[in-house]
C-alpha cells in the first residue's frame, strides 16, 4: 500500500512516500481504506521528537480518519465491507476498570492512532472495530475526517469534564484551530456566551459566523479586561486553553470564582508559570483533557451535520503532506487541514 511515513524525528520536512505490506487483521479488527484524514498538533509535536516516548521507526502517521470497510475480522458482526465510517482513535486495554465504565481515555494503557501505533496516513490502516462509527451521507469523506480528535476532544471538555450548563459564560483560546471551531460550536448548543480570541482580523468574521458573540484580536486587545467589560465584571464561567504556557496563566485570571479551566493543549509551551493562591482562592477546577471517551462519540455524532460542522480550512493531495503540515505550522488557517487519498 501507498503510505506516508518518516525515519527520522525531525519535523514536516522529513516525510516521505513509499510502499507497505497491508496491515494483517485479527478475529476482532477491521480494515479501513482511508479515504481522507485529518491534521492535529499532535502529529507535529511526535513528528518533532517532543512527544514522550519512544516513537517506533519507520512510522505512519495521524489520527483521524474517514473511509470504508475493506475487510472485517471473523468475530465483527456491525460493520461489513463497504460500509462508510469514521475511525475514532483511541485505544485501550478495554477490560479494566476505567474501561469497563465508560472512561477508556483514562486507562493506563490509552494511547491515540498514530501515536506508537501506525496511523492513518496510508491507503490502509486496521482498527478494533468498536472503535468505527458510520459515517452519515449527509458529512463527506473531507468533512468526517476533521472530526475525532477534534470533537470528541471538545465535548469531553464542555460536556462531560466542564459541565458546561445553560448560560455559561465561555471564553476559547484561538478560535482558528480546529478544536476552537468545535468549541464554539458545542459552547453554543447550550446557549453559552461565547468570547473567544484570535491573533488576526481575516479569522473575526469567520468566528462570528461560528457563533461567537465576542471575538477578541488578542494582539490588539488585552483579553482579561474585554472579558471583564462583556460580562459586567463577573468574569468567564469557563476558559478552554489548547494554546499553553503564552495564555494559560491569563485565561485563569480571566474566569470567576468557582470557574473552571479546560487545559488540552501546549502549542505554545508546557510550562506555565501558576499561582496556587489564585487556584484555590477563587474555588477554581482544573480539568487536564487528553482526547475523551468513546462513548462521546455517539453523543455528540448525531448532531451533524444539522447543528455541528467540520470547518475545513483547506484540502491537500496525498503527495503534498508537508505542505499541509507546514500551513498547520504557520498559524494563518481557520478550521482543519485535510489530505485525501
Amino acid at each position: 500500500m501507498k503510505a506516508l511515513y518518516y525515519n527520522e524525528q525531525k519535523g514536516h520536512n522529513s516525510i516521505k512516500t513509499g510502499e507497505f505490506p497491508v496491515p494483517e487483521i485479527n478475529d476482532t479488527e477491521v480494515l479501513v481504506r482511508v479515504r481522507a484524514f485529518s491534521l492535529n498538533h499532535l502529529d507535529v509535536w511526535v513528528m518533532n521528537g517532543t512527544y514522550p516516548g519512544t516513537i517506533p521507526l519507520p512510522h505512519i502517521f495521524a489520527s483521524d480518519a474517514s473511509g470504508f470497510v475493506e475487510k472485517v475480522g471473523n468475530l465483527v458482526t456491525h460493520v461489513k465491507p463497504g460500509d462508510e465510517v469514521i475511525v475514532h482513535p483511541g485505544l485501550s486495554c478495554g477490560h479494566c476498570g476505567s474501561c469497563l465504565s465508560g472512561r477508556d481515555n483514562e486507562c493506563n494503557e490509552f494511547s491515540v492512532l498514530g501515536v506508537v501505533t501506525p496511523g492513518v496516513s496510508a491507503e490502509y490502516v486496521k482498527v478494533p472495530a468498536g472503535n468505527l462509527f458510520p459515517k452519515s451521507a449527509g458529512l463527506s469523506f473531507e468533512e468526517a475526517a476533521g472530526i475525532g480528535v477534534t470533537y470528541t476532544t471538545a465535548w469531553n471538555s464542555l460536556v462531560l469534564r466542564a459541565g458546561i450548563r445553560q448560560g455559561d459564560t465561555v471564553l476559547v483560546q484561538g478560535a482558528g484551530s480546529g478544536a476552537g471551531t468545535a468549541c464554539i460550536q458545542v459552547a453554543k448548543l447550550f446557549s453559552a456566551a461565547v468570547i473567544t480570541t484570535v491573533g488576526d482580523d481575516w479569522k473575526i468574521e469567520k468566528a462570528k459566523a461560528l457563533g461567537a458573540d465576542l471575538v477578541i484580536n488578542h494582539r490588539k486587545e488585552d483579553f482579561i479586561e474585554v472579558v471583564k467589560q462583556f460580562t459586567g465584571g463577573k468574569l468567564a464561567d469557563i476558559a478552554v486553553d489548547h494554546v499553553g504556557a503564552d495564555t494559560f496563566t491569563r485565561s485563569i485570571a480571566a474566569v470567576k470564582r468557582g470557574g473552571r479551566i479546560i487545559t488540552f493543549g501546549a502549542t505554545s509551551g508546557d510550562e506555565a508559570k501558576l499561582s496556587l493562591r489564585q487556584v484555590f482562592g477563587k474555588n477554581l477546577a482544573i480539568h487536564g483533557v487528553y482526547v475523551g471517551p468513546k462513548a462521546a462519540v455517539p453523543q455528540y455524532l448525531p448532531l451533524f451535520p444539522r447543528k455541528l460542522r467540520t470547518v475545513i480550512d483547506s484540502v491537500f493531495a496525498f503527495e503534498d503532506a508537508p505542505k499541509a503540515y507546514e500551513k498547520l505550522l504557520s498559524r494563518q488557517i481557520f478550521g482543519k487541514i485535510i489530505v485525501t487519498i
